[in-house]
């Protein structure tokens, strides 16, 4: 079954082609910019070759019809007509409480999904115009929605609540929802795999850490405790985001320059984080530069960022009773070998047995733990979009 996947931001649209039957890529790409003068789709060739093309697209739905003509072409494309899509599966991004789980794309289903506008003004929109693309553009294909939030519905109530008025969670749905489910879901189980372990009687935390971050409790095989909250901005120190912050603080902050709620907004999720602190950039790797170049603001920057995954991964040690494994993913989990390498050594009272030379591997599968360690740490490269399409296949075929 070949299955398009999507990923629609506000002004983006990232795409792979996948065959669900050989967990094969077939094409990927990305539209950005949409909506501007100078938008463009960039993608591989089939010879593995990058190619970007400028194309007018003034909405989702040209950036759709523009990424089925690439896949169609009969020079850069893979597939001869889009009758070839047999299904399509739709990142989105909130699903509150009303979604515990991946579901076919029906007309009471996009009425639930646009109920939670509310909690996600900048994603779901987005997701959902990619909905009304695709049904636009290929009528009669099934379409899946797989949720950011869905996997966290496991959290129990003493790690999902706030301790604000009950009345707020029961009117307005208040509470922890947490996010990067679909990451954590599929780096959790990939790493039983890779170390031979059995998925439903292990102790995991799983670290999706990058521009965007958060760590998540799993037990048994479901999640149940996360970092982020009912927005994204919660738990980690982020690129852009601030993280855990004292409430109090944005209130005196509010006043002090007559900032409104949009205000807000904007301090703790555009202008906080790495960026905040350092002044220059929210890119880990140019926060190392500086760092190598002496820049103090920069090194607060990267220790803040470590310290705080530090106390979180400490606290889920605890909320578990203890932990077997511990997975780095996304960008700077991938990639950050000084990182993985001061987190680690932080927690070696956990049992933590640190292989210095298997830490030298960027972006690849490693466990970077020596034989006999007592909890075992991994590197596993995330992919969402292969679980987006495994969801996908199974739904439409009705296993």
């Amino acid at each position: 079954m070949k299955i398009l996947v999507l990923n629609c931001g506000s002004s983006s649209v990232k795409y792979k082609l996948i065959d669900s039957d050989s967990k094969k890529v077939l094409a990927e790409g990305g539209v950005e910019k949409l909506g501007l003068p100078d938008s463009f789709i960039k993608f591989k060739l089939p010879d593995g070759k990058k190619e970007i093309l400028e194309v007018n697209m003034p909405t989702h739905q040209e950036a759709v019809e523009t990424i089925v003509k690439v896949l169609t072409d009969p020079g850069k494309g893979v597939i001869g007509s889009m009758k070839e899509i047999d299904a399509v599966g739709h990142r989105v991004v909130h699903g509150m409480e009303k979604f515990n789980k991946s579901v076919i794309i029906t007309p009471e289903v996009k009425e639930k999904i646009r109920e939670c506008y509310v909690v996600a003004p900048l994603h779901n929109p987005a997701n959902m115009t990619g909905i009304e693309a695709v049904d636009a553009l290929l009528p009669g294909v099934p379409q899946v929605a797989v949720f950011d939030t869905a996997f966290h519905q496991t959290m129990p109530a003493k790690a999902f609540m706030y301790a604000l008025p009950y009345d707020d969670y029961k009117k307005y749905g208040v509470r922890r929802y947490g996010f990067h489910g679909t990451s954590h879901r599929y780096v959790s189980r990939r790493a039983c795999e890779f170390l031979g372990l059995p998925y439903e009687r292990e102790r995991i935390i799983t670290c999706h850490i990058g521009n965007g971050g958060s760590i998540t409790a799993i037990e048994n095989g479901v999640s149940v405790d996360t970092s982020m909250g009912l927005t994204p901005t919660e738990g980690l120190m982020m690129g852009t985001r601030s993280g855990d912050v004292d409430p109090g603080a944005l209130i005196y902050l509010a006043k002090a320059q007559n900032l409104d709620a949009d205000g807000l907004l904007k301090l703790v999720n555009k202008q906080s984080g790495v960026l905040g602190i350092t002044g220059l950039s929210s890119d880990m790797r140019d926060v190392e530069d500086a760092i190598a170049k002496g820049d103090e603001r920069a090194r607060l920057a990267l220790d803040m960022y470590e310290y705080r995954i530090i106390k979180y991964i400490g606290a889920y040690t605890a909320a578990l009773g203890g932990v077997d494994v511990i997975v780095f993913t996304g960008g700077v989990g991938e990639n950050q070998t000084g990182t993985r390498e001061k987190i680690c050594k932080q927690l070696a009272f956990l049992g933590i047995d640190f292989d210095p030379e298997a830490n030298k591997v960027r972006g690849e599968e490693i466990e970077l733990t020596r034989p006999g360690s007592k909890v075992r740490v991994v590197v596993i490269p995330t992919d969402e979009e292969m679980m987006i399409a495994q969801d996908t296949a199974k739904l439409v075929e009705g296993k």
